[in-house]
């Protein structure tokens, strides 16, 4: 078997995302329509969507009317929104699954987790999902994602409970994406640590075996 190259995020996501953008029903699986709910109305609502990939996520807010801002390392990645800015405008025209021509407000940013681009206090809600795995220090993305929620913002987050990363079979040869995993009961700690307020903490399931875990924070 070739020798499997661990890549970080960056290098990782950029040369995989055809194959990512392909699994999209496999990445829903792990959330079986459990988590965006838990922010309710979207509509009018800043939303920084950290770790966005091909906006699989980023879209179905902004399809709710929310104004959605898509931040992730990939350029790759991000270019699978297929966004088309028009000129001196906000708004886009987003993939045609979401509906023919249609256009949805929202932004492309490529930027680290850790080191948010944004001022303080800029948007109503932060979302982070299959973002944390890759991510060695919590500590950092919670504090900056608590920096630039307004008052009373909200946070929703997921940890997949994936101790290994998955090999993934690419044009230059096998790779995996540098990955942690993170217990449960440490995302929370560290979350209060920052005075985050805990709202929701459940766990969707595979049989007995919990697969990933979604938290809803106040700040």
């Amino acid at each position: 078997m070739p020798k499997v190259t661990i890549l970080n995020s960056q290098d990782g996501y950029n040369l995989v995302a055809d194959y990512y953008t392909k699994k999209e029903k496999y990445w829903d699986s792990f959330e079986k329509g459990r988590v965006l709910p838990l922010l309710g109305d979207a509509k009018g609502k800043k939303i920084l969507d950290v770790g966005a990939g091909n906006g699989r996520l980023t879209l179905r807010l902004a399809k709710a009317g929310a104004l959605v801002t898509a931040l992730d390392l990939s350029e790759e990645m991000l270019k699978k929104l297929q966004v088309y800015p028009r000129p001196g405008s906000t708004e886009v025209t987003t993939r045609s699954e979401l509906g023919s021509k249609a256009s949805y407000k929202l932004q492309v940013v490529v930027g680290e987790a850790e080191d948010l681009p944004f001022e303080d206090e800029s948007f109503d809600i932060v979302i982070a999902t299959f973002l944390i795995v890759h991510l060695k220090d919590l500590h950092r993305f919670f504090d900056e994602a608590y920096r630039v929620l307004k008052p009373g913002g909200l946070f929703l987050l997921t940890n997949i409970n994936q101790r290994e990363a998955p090999i993934i079979k690419t044009k230059k040869g096998p790779i995996e994406i540098e990955s942690y995993y993170h217990r449960p009961e440490r995302v929370i700690e560290e979350l209060e640590t920052l005075a985050f307020k805990i709202e929701r903490n459940n766990f969707i399931y595979e049989g007995d075996i919990w697969v990933n875990q979604v938290v809803l924070a106040e700040k």
